[in-house]
């Protein structure tokens, strides 16, 4: 069975995110593994050793019954979506989120990591910053990055942006496999600017290749990379954005700060990043 881990800080948006989770392991088979990491106050122990660890005492026994409270709620929204019979663990752990992330992904083989970000701000440190953008680079897993105000509705239209490499076409058939679990159509997006190499018999190639797949092509010529990208989500009703994460320079130029404004009217909707291998 295939397994998905889901960091929460029990916020609203990770409440938001828990629902993706819960919809992700439906249809790929999966069971989910809450994830809620703490740490413990940095206080100058000197000549107070006995205080000290008698609030680490109450600080672990404190986080252990906030997290006992928050489980409950967790299985509501699984109830409430008729998603009850979805298989739920869940690790309360000390230390680095990062670090634990990466631990567990190894240690129970972990094929999706689903979190909560928030607003623009959020998507951007996501992928570029100290946590998610970690597990990216340092994991072989999926992460799909759910926005704070996006909410859950049936995902039928997903995009993936491509320029025809060999590890495009392998990511591209991981996420034909998954759209048809949501029964989802498939929309492979280049932007073919005027230094683009691809060549027209590659393209046929992979027309060929998909043929019998619900997979459409889209060749948009354009200058313009980004903005072409974030018009095709709002004007193709995109439901979910999927893209390698090698392609690091084109994240952080999509995530630009004078950009900021547009992303958080234009991506209202979830980012899977795959890894490229």
């Amino acid at each position: 069975m295939k397994k998905i881990l889901f960091p929460t800080d029990f916020s609203e948006v990770s409440n938001n995110a828990f629902i993706y989770a819960l919809k992700l392991a439906e249809n790929i088979k999966a069971e989910i593994i809450t994830l809620h990491v703490y740490d413990l106050p940095i206080i100058d122990n000197e000549g107070f050793p006995n205080y000290l660890l008698e609030l680490y005492d109450v600080v672990e026994v404190g986080q252990f019954e906030n997290y006992k409270g928050q489980i409950p709620v967790l299985r509501d929204i699984a109830q409430k979506h008729k998603l009850d019979h979805i298989k739920l663990s869940h690790e309360l752990l000390m230390g680095d989120l990062v670090g634990n992330i990466k631990a567990i992904c190894k240690k129970e083989n972990i094929d999706y990591v689903v979190m909560g970000t928030k607003g623009a701000s959020g998507l951007k440190e996501t992928f570029l910053g100290s946590t998610a953008g970690n597990v990216i680079a340092e994991t072989d897993v999926f992460v799909l990055a759910i926005p704070e105000h996006c909410q859950y509705h049936s995902i039928t239209n997903i995009a993936f942006t491509s320029r025809f490499k060999d590890k495009d076409r392998k990511a591209l058939h991981k996420i034909v496999k998954m759209a048809k679990g949501f029964n989802a159509q498939v929309h492979c997006l280049y932007v073919k600017t005027s230094h683009s190499d691809v060549k027209e018999i590659t393209m046929q190639d992979w027309k060929f290749v998909f043929s019998e797949d619900d997979v459409e092509f889209h060749v948009i010529e354009s200058e313009h990379v980004k903005d072409t990208i974030l018009h095709f989500t709002e004007n193709e009703k995109i439901d979910m954005l999927a893209m390698l994460h090698y392609k690091k320079s084109f994240l952080e130029e999509l995530f630009h700060h004078s950009l900021t404004k547009r992303i958080a009217h234009h991506i209202q909707i979830p980012i899977l990043a795959l890894h490229d291998n």
